[in-house]
């Protein structure tokens, strides 16, 4: 996208702005299901400003364009804003967020819009919380965007599927049930769901409306006798729409959302969570009805895996730690061999490796493979229009991290590691070697049971504050099954709230990725998934029940990074127990130039 593009579009926007006597406009990176990742006709913010990070918010006023984004996206936004009339603000403690910055430029009377298809109550409830002091408008029901956005790509089309049979270990109706016994708890009549995760793990489908996860464009309501999946129709078998008629779910379009919930009374109570239901879905309701808001009873349900969601978990981590073995063996033959190679090969490598095994549906994410100085942006993402080559000088060095995973039927994964290529450095082994300790200290902890995930952060940063380093992303995300690759509640990040919702329970999903980036230099991340698990022999104590980690990742983490005296014996044991359980899992499914690669690799140090 060109920069002179942007210019145009912004120009074409403050024109609208005009022409519908409005101030100032916000634009989201959200969709009316506030999804992570958006389908093409929801990625209004890209189109507008060429960032592609999957986090930012763009505001427009008549004579400021200015985008806000966090600590991950700085060096790539500015990069990305550079000449386009776009002002990089950003997001940090003690500076003005753009509701801020709205709030401070704007005069009395002026009016603010913001598709509230893509609008959250939650957000909605700042927005008007901010502004009403400055008596600023607030305008939800607007369409800014048609006249100018001519070529917007359509809604994706894409078939529903089945969640294949023999992994799955709940019915829809059954899943039903439990969602309708969290509404009764409450008393809730009625139950919004527009969470694209959740809808797909209630009813057991899945879908490919939205690239990497395995969803499809939908809502839901619940009654104590009903339930309604409001979808495009034309992706749904006839199969498929016996099997939810089967388990209590009928159909209705997509469309078709609004006018249902217009339909309840004030004698209603719905609930619904605030974080994950748009402004613009609630447009026809009548006044009167009450709400409960609160977190939806699936996410909590959908965050705890059965124990047969997590025997078929640790499987596909066997899949893929066979897979990465196979991709690292061909990545070092080929660097060895003299051949150039760059972080495009990487991500086309990785992929043709796992698809290769069974159940492969698709990567989770889009791969981050980043070289050097790449490396230390942490959602870094190479493109044939910009992208490194793997090339050191001679008798120099360089850290190429790599961060990827793949959907399986069986599970989803999500793993990082780092590669050192040519001479690496004291410092490299220093920095790489004090990530190192701070992930065996997450991966060793015990923690109460139903702890706030946000408060064990520390355990893992401990290592890296006492060495005065730190990261500014989270240390560990929840993971779906077969579904998102960053799933909540639980979050592992010290600056998130502690509501009981983020409890953390057995079964749980999570990521231990502690990190460090060097901006301009390197940046270095492991990454494992790891299980709640009951403690295995706890001791009998007044002190209530602990959980501490199983880590079900399986794949070397590249000792010849390592600087052992910086380790204790501690960390030098579990290090070595991980790398002889990585062998024990995988030696038998590789062979070959795979299996001298992980024999190699997985040696005691």
């Amino acid at each position: 996208m060109s920069k002179q593009a942007i210019h145009d579009r912004i120009d074409s926007l403050r024109q609208a702005l005009v022409k519908q006597d409005l101030s100032a406009i916000i634009v989201p990176s959200a969709d009316p299901h506030l999804s992570e990742y958006l389908p093409e006709y929801w990625q209004a913010r890209l189109w507008l400003s060429g960032f592609t990070g999957s986090v930012g918010t763009l505001v427009v006023t008549a004579d400021f364009a200015g985008l806000w984004t966090d600590s991950r996206y700085w060096v790539h936004a500015a990069d990305q804003l550079a000449d386009t009339g776009i002002t990089l603000e950003k997001l940090a403690p003690k500076q003005p967020n753009h509701i801020d910055w709205l709030s401070e430029h704007l005069s009395e009377g002026d009016s603010v819009a913001i598709d509230g298809n893509v609008l959250s109550i939650a957000e909605q409830g700042r927005l008007l919380d901010a502004f009403e002091a400055h008596d600023i408008t607030l305008i939800t029901d607007r369409d800014v965007l048609t006249d100018i956005w001519a070529d917007r790509p359509a809604l994706p089309t894409a078939k529903l599927y089945e969640h294949d049979e023999q992994f799955v270990s709940q019915s829809a109706a059954d899943k039903l049930a439990a969602v309708r016994s969290g509404m009764q708890e409450v008393g809730a009549t009625h139950h919004l769901l527009s969470s694209l995760d959740d809808i797909a793990w209630l009813t057991n489908l899945r879908g490919s409306d939205v690239d990497y996860n395995p969803v499809f464009l939908s809502h839901m309501l619940i009654s104590a006798n009903e339930a309604t999946l409001f979808v495009d129709k034309q992706k749904v078998s006839s199969g498929i729409e016996k099997e939810l008629k089967d388990g209590g779910i009928t159909l209705a379009d997509y469309d078709a959302v609004q006018q249902a919930l217009s339909e309840l009374t004030v004698d209603d109570l719905l609930l619904l969570d605030p974080n994950k239901v748009a402004v613009g879905t609630l447009s026809q309701m009548v006044d009167g009805v009450g709400f409960i808001e609160q977190i939806a009873p699936s996410t909590l349900l959908k965050s705890v895996k059965s124990d047969a969601d997590v025997d078929h978990v640790r499987e596909a981590m066997r899949q893929d730690g066979a897979a990465l073995c196979e991709f690292f063996s061909a990545f070092e033959e080929r660097l060895a061999s003299g051949e150039r190679l760059s972080e495009l090969d990487v991500d086309s490598m990785l992929i043709d490796a796992r698809s290769q095994q069974p159940h492969y549906v698709s990567p989770s994410f889009p791969t981050i493979a980043g070289f050097n100085d790449n490396g230390a942006l942490p959602h870094y993402r190479a493109t044939p229009e910009k992208f490194s080559y793997l090339d050191v000088n001679e008798g120099e060095g360089g850290l190429l991290l790599i961060d990827s995973g793949a959907q399986y039927q069986n599970g989803t994964t999500d793993i990082t590691r780092v590669v050192g290529i040519g001479q690496v450095t004291d410092e490299h082994k220093r920095d790489f070697t004090t990530v190192l300790k701070a992930h065996i200290a997450l991966a060793r902890a015990h923690f109460p049971d139903g702890i706030a995930s946000p408060l064990i952060d520390a355990i893992c940063r401990a290592p890296l504050w006492q060495a005065q380093m730190d990261y500014g992303h989270g240390t560990g995300h929840g993971v779906g099954y077969f579904l998102n690759v960053h799933e909540g509640p639980q979050v592992i990040a010290y600056s998130a709230s502690t509501p009981k919702e983020r409890a953390m329970k057995v079964n749980m999903i999570s990521s231990n990725e502690p990190g460090l980036y060097r901006e301009g230099k390197w940046g270095i991340r492991i990454e494992n998934l790891v299980v709640n698990k009951a403690v295995a022999n706890p001791n009998e104590t007044e002190f209530g029940d602990f959980l501490n980690f199983e880590t079900v990742t399986y794949c070397p983490i590249d000792t010849r990074l390592i600087e052992k005296s910086l380790l204790d014996q501690v960390e030098i044991d579990w290090l070595n127990d991980y790398h002889s359980q990585v062998y024990a899992e995988l030696n038998s499914r590789v062979e070959g130039a795979a299996l001298e690669w992980l024999t190699k690799r997985t040696q005691a140090i």
